[in-house]
């Protein structure tokens, strides 16, 4: 075990390897969840724009004299519902107020219970263990600059 580079990260007393490895990647599985939070909003951007973009289409099927392929787009793809009964904005909100919130809760009960709370203990150790002391650049904390 190495020290930490600061206070606000350093291992608490009694706080195992064991401990500290499962709070880390606890927070490394939430760190993709995050991700595929990014994405679904990403999705939900995109499909967004791309059902807003269907009112150019049928403006310029019609102006084309394509009036039957305009209903269509029209009638048949304009609001068509992503999943059965939404949009994408449903799908964001159920999962933000659902599986992600539960993940940041749980991810959470697991540092207080393994680390005291503490953030990112691992990293810090494993800083401090690779930082060459007294290089410029491996400072352990923006106040040793």
């Amino acid at each position: 075990m190495t020290a930490s580079v600061d206070p606000a990260h350093e291992r608490p007393e009694g706080a195992t390897d064991h401990h500290v490895s499962a709070a880390g990647t606890m927070t490394e599985a939430l760190e993709r969840i995050e991700r595929a939070r990014g994405a679904l909003y990403e999705f939900h951007q995109l499909t967004g724009g791309a059902d807003a973009q269907l009112d150019e289409v049928v403006d310029e099927l019609r102006a084309a004299g394509l009036d039957a392929l305009a209903d269509r787009v029209q009638d048949e793809l304009i609001g068509l519902n992503v999943v059965a009964g939404r949009w994408t904005f449903q799908l964001v909100e159920e999962f933000d107020d659902g599986y992600y919130a539960t993940w940041r809760e749980i991810e959470r009960a697991v540092r207080e219970g393994a680390t005291g709370g503490r953030r990112h203990v691992f990293e810090a150790e494993m800083k401090e263990s690779r930082r060459t002391r007294g290089r410029a650049g491996h400072e352990a904390t923006p106040a040793d600059v």
